[in-house]
């Protein structure tokens, strides 16, 4: 027989109620608190791929915005996707963030409907970062000369050809899957850790073509160790001058622009998200790191974090449809 129950349930009411206050007043004094140690950036990248040099433009600055430390810790692996989750089940108090391009929240989810291990609203937007067209390539000494040279060879050799991805789900592969279908042909994609890989393998012959962003492309087209055959965006770039468009070597509307973002765990304290926000839009907005990323390509393209969300439900709902066109699954 229980002496005190009335005792009993009054104190576990009264942990109960402090339990319940201390969640509710924990968010606003880590809020202020914060920050008060070194910040981890998670890319799930290889070092000099365009989102780790994007990170590391942004993390010198926002440290010394912040007065601490911003590491950025590069996890490559599957697309992007095993450092995404791992982001995902991060402790939602500031100090983790991830900077990512658009697979692995866009696409990923549509391809890996059972296995990936997330979603999308497992993370907290924070701002896009910067968008970019994809551009084409193949071996310098290729014969192929054009779009259309590169459709004729894949044709007159039914899956012999292969092409580099950053991973299953990626731009890189989903712009050559939207290609083959357009085209009616057959490739073998051959997925690498990071666009450095890719493009490297392209130098060597190893793979005969690859979509990849223009910041690790051009410099390998400028010294004409590979050559462009066209770029993604449906109207010629400023910054990518004498590259035709896919739209005008005979394919309308391909379009694909890559983007890359930063995000938090969801149930980051919003005050954090927003002084984030507001940091990374102001240094995206400062000439020195505009003149570093158009160095890489791309163009700086600070948003809110409600801007962020409806681009990945819009770019969703476009490539998920060619996806679902095309039969695509990787569960």
């Amino acid at each position: 027989m229980h002496r005190f129950p009335l005792l009993r349930r009054t104190l576990s009411k009264t942990a109960l109620g402090l339990a319940l206050a201390a969640t509710v007043l924990g968010t606003p004094a880590l809020a202020a608190t914060w920050p008060d140690k070194p910040l981890h950036m998670i890319v799930p990248f290889p070092p000099g791929s365009s989102p780790d040099i994007l990170a590391r433009v942004i993390a010198e600055p926002l440290s010394k915005a912040l007065g601490q430390s911003v590491v950025v810790e590069n996890k490559p692996g599957a697309g992007g996707n095993i450092a995404t989750r791992d982001a995902t089940r991060a402790k939602p108090d500031g100090y983790t963030i991830l900077m990512t391009i658009n697979g692995p929240l866009v696409t990923a989810p549509t391809l890996y409907k059972k296995t990936l291990g997330y979603k999308p609203q497992d993370l907290a937007p924070i701002t896009l970062v910067g968008t970019s067209p994809n551009v084409l390539i193949v071996p310098q000494n290729s014969p192929v000369k054009s779009v259309k040279d590169f459709v004729a060879r894949a044709k007159a050799k039914p899956g012999a050809m292969n092409f580099g991805t950053v991973g299953p789900g990626s731009s890189s592969h989903l712009c050559m899957a939207m290609l083959e279908h357009r085209a009616g042909i057959e490739l073998e994609q051959i997925p690498y850790s990071g666009f450095p890989q890719v493009v490297r393998s392209v130098i060597n012959g190893d793979i005969q073509a690859s979509f990849m962003v223009p910041g690790i492309a051009m410099p390998q087209i400028q010294a004409h160790k590979v050559r462009a055959l066209a770029i993604t965006s449906l109207q010629p770039s400023d910054i990518l001058p004498g590259i035709p468009t896919m739209a005008s070597q005979g394919y309308p509307d391909f379009e694909s622009i890559s983007w890359d973002a930063m995000f938090a765990p969801a149930g980051t304290p919003p005050q954090i998200i927003t002084r984030l926000n507001q940091e990374i839009t102001a240094i995206l907005k400062t000439p020195p790191v505009k003149k570093k990323m158009a160095s890489l390509y791309f163009s700086p393209a600070p948003s809110t974090p409600e801007q962020l969300t409806a681009l990945i439900k819009s770019d969703t709902e476009r490539w998920g449809g060619l996806i679902d066109r095309l039969h695509l699954s990787l569960d």
